[in-house]
């Protein structure tokens, strides 16, 4: 799915726009079997999605994906008093901050914060320990060049963690 997003705030966003709330993010690791975490920032959330892609690169680099219809399940629960900066996803073998911003060099910087975020509040990390894990396990990917906001991932090999508990949500 191209687009997953909730409600930014009382005003609505274009639908080719993304930010912390999700969004048109275009990244290609969004696929069955994800979970995607998002911020609530409305009362009901108002969860979007759609934007169906069958392929796409990285990056969407030409404003196009093989696009199509798409018949989609998806479930959706709410994790009450946990608060992230923006969107997030996780696989079966990573755990994944997406950046978005107006260049790459923001989205970078937005997907290192997010990430350290979820390491310190999740997984109990120092400022040590977190520069340690970022410096020896990041790996970064562009996944979106096509639209306003560019995309940065910061992923985790999920076998990196392994050896730290996460908090419970």
């Amino acid at each position: 799915m191209g687009c997953v997003a909730v409600a930014p705030g009382l005003a609505p966003p274009s639908t080719g726009d993304s930010g912390s709330w999700g969004g048109n993010m275009d990244f290609n690791e969004i696929v069955e079997g994800a979970t995607v975490y998002l911020p609530v920032n409305v009362s009901g959330a108002l969860l979007y999605i759609g934007d169906g892609h069958a392929a796409q690169g990285d990056g969407e680099p030409n404003g196009d994906a093989l696009e199509t219809s798409m018949d989609v399940e998806f479930n959706v629960d709410v994790i009450p008093g946990k608060r992230i900066m923006g969107p997030r996803v996780e696989s079966t073998t990573q755990i994944m901050a997406i950046g978005l911003g107006g260049s790459l060099d923001d989205a970078f910087r937005e997907a290192t914060s997010s990430m350290a975020d979820w390491l310190t509040n999740d997984y109990k990390l120092t400022p040590s320990e977190l520069a340690q894990v970022l410096g020896s396990a990041a790996e970064y990917k562009v996944s979106e060049v096509a639209d306003r906001n560019a995309g940065i991932i910061l992923k985790l090999n999920k076998e990196r963690l392994r050896p730290l508990t996460p908090e419970p949500n």
